[in-house]
């Protein structure tokens, strides 16, 4: 069977079915195990086999020390600290070590490998901290947290709840036995990038999703400001031909058919409207090309090798550094950025629709004094752009020698990682308090119908959240945004009805 490669876009679907590849992995494992055992008796020193770690790699380990010193290695290096790595993530983790070390490049046991592969059948997901990585010699400390319940030490998830409980505790629920790791198996349970990785896909898979939403919304603000369509003239984005530029004024055009608000101003005699309104296609368009060439990089560390040393067909053992996380702390920095500045434009239309130009009521509420209207959730917007400015700082410009200096060079991987989650999180909030905004503009414009896009995705906030004519508790208003956003279910139905939609 032929292994295929891990996509992005797919990502949730191929970690439900990862256990169809489980057969060809174990083959490959079994292939690699037999150099190993070849090596450990040849007489030769081979890094992390039987030698000690890092300064320490020129310390020969006798032989009947080895597997002590893999334990060893998982014991010291749990030492991550902080908020708990979501549990989605540490499941894409899981599914990542054990298809990068089915490969067959790594080395370890079939035992071990099995303890692995079993854990992950069961939804025995480890509980791991998120912080402790330098992004280099791959993910330790969070790696080291994921190995402990193959020991039966560490905490997992509940698999029914969202507690976290002691693993001795779910392993002897599900009558799984702890193993001992053999030589290099720690080794190669903890070198690797799967934890940068993990981060990098689940936020990735969704800002696939999360851009074609951004372009909704901005275009629900752009009819509720009676905005000019001019600027996504097909002729403009041809003699600058960026794809997502391209993309996005396509997808502005299809949501805007039909509409009759785009007629009843289309000789106002407006020449032009701020940037956020007019430069949609080169904003958007931008985040989007950052975010492919993100998915590009991310899809080849995603099916690579990133232990340390290599098991080769051939016989060799390499050590070599494919644990370094540069690629994907560079891509995962500007990710971030990408992704902000789609926030940072919403933020202003979400400021333009609250002015009161072109006959929309200040605040969006007719009564406004006694009521504040829709003053604070564009505070709020404002605020998560401020941290998201602070939270863009990338990662990777640092590095802080360990290892006594051996490892004096490091990515800083682990940290450009969680915070392109949080900035996503911040993005997704600010997008879902414009579609809020840009809805109840939309009111102020019937009996005129939006564009036919526009008009579906108006509809499916007003399913959830009614025209608030007096304040009221905007918070849930916002969540429920934000749980449409979260969904496929208005994107499947805009690319269903538009044609061309992307």
């Amino acid at each position: 069977m032929t292994l295929p490669p891990i996509k992005v876009q797919t990502l949730s679907q191929q970690t439900q079915q990862a256990q169809q590849y489980f057969p060809q992995y174990r083959q490959n494992v079994k292939r690699s195990r037999k150099i190993v055992d070849k090596a450990l008796t040849d007489g030769k020193t081979y890094y992390g086999i039987n030698t000690g770690f890092g300064i320490l790699a020129n310390k020969t380990i006798p032989n009947d020390q080895l597997i002590q010193l893999q334990r060893n290695l998982i014991l010291s290096h749990a030492v991550a600290v902080g908020p708990f790595i979501p549990r989605a993530i540490s499941q894409i983790m899981l599914f990542l070590k054990i298809h990068a070390l089915g490969l067959g490049f790594s080395g370890v046991s079939l035992t071990t490998f099995n303890q692995l592969t079993t854990l992950f059948q069961h939804q025995i997901i480890p509980a791991v901290r998120s912080k402790g990585s330098l992004g280099a010699s791959g993910d330790l400390a969070p790696l080291a947290h994921m190995a402990l319940p193959l020991l039966g030490m560490g905490r997992c998830w509940d698999p029914n709840t969202d507690q976290k409980i002691d693993a001795k505790t779910i392993l002897e629920k599900n009558k799984i036995s702890p193993i001992q790791l053999q030589p290099k198996d720690g080794l190669a349970l903890i070198n690797g990038t799967q934890m940068m990785a993990a981060y990098g896909a689940y936020v990735l898979e969704r800002s696939i999703k999360l851009v074609k939403y951004a372009d909704i919304i901005a275009t629900m603000s752009l009819e509720a400001l009676q905005g000019s369509a001019k600027p996504f003239d097909p002729r403009i984005q041809a003699i600058r031909p960026h794809p997502g530029q391209k993309t996005v004024a396509q997808n502005v055009n299809l949501l805007l058919q039909k509409s009759q608000i785009l007629e009843s101003h289309r000789q106002c005699g407006k020449v032009q409207d701020p940037y956020s309104l007019r430069c949609i296609p080169q904003v958007h368009g931008a985040t989007r090309d950052t975010i492919n060439t993100t998915v590009q990089t991310l899809e080849i560390e995603l099916n690579s090798v990133t232990d340390n040393p290599l098991v080769m067909p051939d016989g060799d053992i390499i050590s070599g550094g494919n644990f370094h996380g540069q690629p994907l702390a560079l891509a995962m920095d500007f990710a971030a950025i990408a992704l902000a500045e789609l926030a940072n434009i919403s933020e202003r239309r979400i400021y333009l629709l609250l002015e009161g130009h072109d006959g929309l009521p200040t605040l969006l509420m007719q009564d406004a004094g006694i009521n504040s209207g829709f003053m604070i959730p564009q505070y709020t917007a404002a605020s998560l752009v401020a941290e998201n400015k602070v939270l863009c700082h990338p990662a990777s410009v640092d590095s802080i020698p360990s290892s006594l200096g051996q490892e004096d060079h490091v990515s800083m991987g682990s940290i450009a990682a969680t915070k392109l989650l949080q900035v996503f999180k911040n993005v997704e909030r600010v997008l879902s308090i414009e579609m809020l905004v840009a809805a109840q503009a939309l009111d102020y414009r019937q009996p005129l119908r939006p564009g036919q896009g526009v008009e579906i995705a108006f509809h499916a906030v007003r399913e959830k959240v009614s025209h608030r004519h007096v304040d009221d508790l905007f918070h849930q208003d916002m969540d429920a945004c934000r749980e449409i956003i979260r969904s496929d279910q208005l994107i499947q139905k805009i690319e269903k009805t538009l044609k061309g939609f992307a």
